[in-house]
């Protein structure tokens, strides 16, 4: 894919903002430098609520308990939905996590995951950053799907094989799982 190629690790990441929708039913404007402000976030891009792809996406973070609330990164999702389809998402879904309302695709395009599929609808690009407190990109995971890079989604455990080596946890082998794993940068 040629375009929506993502920051690369080591980069650091915009502080742009955009309405953040939380599971407890509140919303407001909160940029990137907030949110990382009390730890590493793990922000992934998708591309709408209740598309099958992005329901199967998320109830994975949902089931994979190691993402929990209390975990050593707080995950956060960040799509072109509205923020009263995203509460209806976190509600019928039971997410404990917050959505960012990306719905004009301002947050996708500062982080270069912003395509248009076949030349006609623009959508984030499936991708998944995990940023540390200075809002550094230390890990970077990239749908790479040939037709729709939508349709990939990260390997959970290759995710956390990447927290664990950033957060101090031990190291991995993250091969596999669909997509591109870029490279992980340890914490200075």
């Amino acid at each position: 894919m040629s375009e929506a190629e993502g920051l690369p690790v080591g980069a650091v990441a915009p502080d742009a903002a955009a309405s953040l929708v939380r599971p407890d039913g509140t919303a407001d404007r909160v940029s990137i430098g907030e949110l990382v402000a009390d730890g590493p976030v793990l922000l992934a891009f998708y591309t709408n609520d209740f598309s099958p792809d992005c329901v199967r996406e998320w109830c994975s973070f949902r089931d994979y308990e190691w993402f929990a609330l209390d975990g050593p990164v707080r995950v956060v999702g960040a799509s072109r939905s509205r923020p009263g389809t995203h509460h209806r998402f976190i509600d019928r879904l039971d997410l404990s996590f917050p959505l960012y309302a990306d719905v004009d695709l301002e947050l996708a395009r500062r982080f270069d995951v912003a395509y248009r599929v076949f030349g006609l609808l623009e959508r984030s690009r499936r991708s998944a950053f995990l940023l540390d407190a200075e809002r550094t990109v230390r890990h970077v995971w990239l749908g790479d799907h040939a037709v729709d890079p939508t349709l990939d989604r990260p390997d959970l455990d290759d995710l956390r094989a990447a927290v664990e080596e950033i957060v101090g946890g031990g190291s991995a082998d993250r091969s596999g799982g669909g997509g591109t794993v870029a490279d992980t940068q340890a914490w200075d």
